[in-house]
């Protein structure tokens, strides 16, 4: 039976994961996909990319390491992508799965010049999200979850701009109505979020951002489930 892969490229937390479980968790949590049609691929552990014919969808997770960093298996995977974008295989990927989408494809990544995004933020949609299967239909401004130093500098070519906000110009698009990549994270919940910044506050409280006043404003954002499963229902119309 052809199944949907997520590919693991990295952990989250540990306190996070002991309370919420980690990224595949969270996407299987939303997607709408039976466990049993879903495999999990952890290129950062060493494991290989299974062939195409076996799969009817991708979800490229999150990560805590930079796309500029250019680690053997973030290459690997990067290498791999074209190949499903060419099968019209549908692949969704997040936060470094969306800057790895864009980077395989031609586009650039680097640290964001408006500095780290982090807590819930608002992203609006351009006229592509009418006409777009996982964001048709959703309000012009959407309330997100953001936790990301690195950005998508400049898409690939081919690439459809759906959705930006000040911080990021590139905050969502799609490559034929196939790939989508998303900067922000409709897997997360506002628990998660916060979690987020607490284990992050170090780094940001270095950024001068004010830890009380990011989780002050962290709120569940309603549409991203419905942008999970929206994904979801593209793949399970593969199965």
């Amino acid at each position: 039976m052809k199944k949907l892969l997520i590919i693991k490229l990295g952990e989250t937390f540990p306190n996070l994961s002991e309370q919420y479980g980690d990224f595949e968790d969270w996407i299987k949590a939303l997607i709408g996909i039976a466990p049993d049609q879903i495999n999990v691929a952890k290129p950062y552990r060493g494991e290989q990319l299974p062939k195409l014919q076996n799969l009817v969808g991708v979800v490229i997770t999150g990560s805590h390491d930079m796309i500029t960093d250019k680690k053997e298996w973030s290459e690997r995977t990067a290498e791999w992508i074209p190949s499903v974008i060419d099968a019209s295989i549908p692949l969704l990927g997040i936060c470094y799965g969306h800057q790895l989408l864009a980077y395989a494809l031609g586009g650039k990544v680097g640290f964001n010049p408006n500095g780290i995004e982090f807590g819930t933020t608002e992203v609006h949609l351009n006229d592509n999200a009418s006409m777009d299967p996982i964001f048709r239909g959703l309000p012009s401004i959407l309330k997100v979850q953001a936790s990301h130093s690195q950005s998508v500098i400049e898409l690939p070519p081919n690439a459809d701009l759906i959705a930006s906000n000040d911080i990021d110009p590139h905050h969502a698009f799609t490559i034929t109505g196939k790939a989508w990549g998303v900067q922000f994270h409709p897997e997360y919940n506002a628990e998660i979020m916060k979690g987020y910044v607490q284990e992050c506050a170090d780094m940001l409280t270095e950024d001068d951002q004010n830890i009380e006043g990011l989780i002050g404003n962290i709120s569940d954002s309603p549409h991203s489930k419905l942008i999970m499963q929206r994904f979801g229902e593209i793949v399970k119309n593969n199965i």
